[in-house]
């Protein structure tokens, strides 16, 4: 086993570890959480509804996003890096990133629509948020990055 075969195999791994543990928050973290904030505001609180279709639709985003993150893993494993299906996976992963950031704006919104309700201060969630945000930019703008002279490079293959 080469070198880029076996960190290919090892980053694999990591993706597909980092899969396993948003499974685990989507099914089994954030009901019991749900249950408890529920329990703990009898009543018909429904605020937390907004907040919990946010956070499953970062977690579907971003599994969606690590899937085509190993697939062009797989991809660079073929010695089929630079290929438009390489391409392909880096424009899904940009529209995942994307997409996560508007769910987490709405997030955002949601907490802050709660704390004028309730009066509670939304500062940490916020802030963890604006971070979420800060992290999913950089991710962005290393895809572009990447992308770009990938694209460069197949569209000087075609001439």
């Amino acid at each position: 086993m080469n070198v880029k075969r076996g960190s290919a195999t090892f980053l694999k791994v990591i993706v597909f570890l980092v899969g396993i543990a948003v499974l685990t928050l989507c099914i089994y973290w954030m009901p019991v959480l749900t249950i408890k904030d529920l329990k703990a505001h009898p009543g018909g609180d429904y605020s937390i509804y907004p907040l919990l279709v946010c956070a499953y639709g970062v977690c579907i985003t971003f599994s969606f996003a690590l899937y085509h993150v190993y697939k062009l893993l797989t991809f660079i494993e073929r010695n089929n890096a630079f290929s438009e299906l390489s391409l392909k996976s880096m424009k899904i992963i940009k529209k995942c990133a994307f997409t996560a950031i508007i769910f987490i704006v709405l997030m955002i919104i949601s907490l802050k629509v709660i704390s004028k309700i309730t009066g509670d201060d939304a500062a940490g969630p916020i802030s963890l948020s604006l971070m979420g945000i800060l992290a999913t930019s950089i991710i962005i703008a290393i895809v572009d990055v990447l992308q770009k002279p990938l694209k460069h490079f197949l569209d000087k293959k075609e001439v």
